[in-house]
């Protein structure tokens, strides 16, 4: 038997937790040198006000889970003699993998027939939710954890997602794109393109002026890339831009066919590293790049 789990950095929320069945790890984020842990200091997450403070200037600081907290939300399972399954948001964007993987030296030794398996989704918010997804209806389909792992070898690059920043200071503060020198310059009225590579780290594709010009080149990127649009999964998201998000969820269903996308607010802990006003769409795709 095994238990899974994925934590808020792959906008998880605590309803789509229970209709799968996800056991939460929240990713904490830090304002005004107060720390915050999605959905456990809060039950549901404010986007408006959220976005609505970094408009103001607020700027959020993420940190690592700590050790004791990895110790806490895994050992119960353990030692339950139970199994875990963590689905979780791109290793090459955080520290805190080095910290749980400390915590698991030590329940490896307390509980050595216990087995832990991780899938790295090399991605974050909606591209790791639709992961989350996919992997949470094999889970309820009776899917062993060894079926799963297998699986997400083979699929995990063909799922991506392309989104473009409204305001780079964010950015700059986080250090979360690889070639962030390179979009620097006069951008105003520009907004990169940014995906998540095969190697799960941010990258800038191209620069475009305006968000309805911003919001077409995804369109053709989503023309050239896209795995049979129509019968997978698609998300699209925003931090705090909800009227520019419906707008684009037209355009798609509108061109390609779709008839249902799921609507998403970018998780805190992302979206503080992204800033407000972004807009961008996760699917399956032929193969990421």
């Amino acid at each position: 038997m095994y238990v899974l789990f994925t934590d808020t950095d792959n906008d998880i929320t605590p309803s789509i937790a229970k209709e799968y069945g996800y056991n939460i790890i929240s990713m904490p984020y830090s304002i005004n040198g107060e720390d915050v842990y999605p959905y456990e200091d809060f039950e549901e997450f404010n986007g408006d006000e959220f976005y609505a403070l970094l408009r103001n200037g607020v700027i959020p600081k993420t940190c690592s889970v700590n050790y004791q907290r990895y110790i806490e939300y895994f050992e119960p399972f353990f030692k339950e003699g139970k199994d875990i399954l963590y689905v979780h948001f791109s290793e090459k964007l955080s520290g805190t993998f080095s910290v749980m993987a400390k915590a698991l030296e030590e329940l490896k030794e307390k509980y050595p027939e216990r087995k832990f398996y991780s899938i790295d989704t090399k991605g974050i918010s909606l591209l790791g939710l639709i992961i989350v997804r996919e992997i949470g209806e094999m889970y309820l389909a009776g899917k062993t954890a060894e079926e799963i792992v297998e699986w997400a070898d083979a699929n995990v690059l063909n799922y991506a997602m392309y989104l473009y920043a409204d305001d780079l200071k964010f950015f700059a503060k986080s250090g979360r794109i690889s070639n962030f020198s390179a979009i620097m310059g006069s951008l105003i009225g520009l907004h990169p393109i940014i995906h998540l590579s095969k190697d799960g780290k941010m990258v800038s594709l191209c620069k475009c002026r305006g968000k309805k010009g911003s919001l077409a080149k995804i369109m053709e990127i989503i023309e050239e890339t896209h795995d049979n649009i129509c019968e997978n999964k698609v998300i699209v998201g925003h931090t705090g831009d909800a009227a520019t998000a419906e707008y684009f969820a037209e355009k798609i269903k509108e061109k390609f066919g779709v008839k249902d996308i799921e609507m998403v607010v970018v998780n805190p802990t992302a979206g503080g590293h992204c800033g407000p006003g972004c807009v961008g769409v996760a699917l399956r795709v032929k193969h990421r790049s």
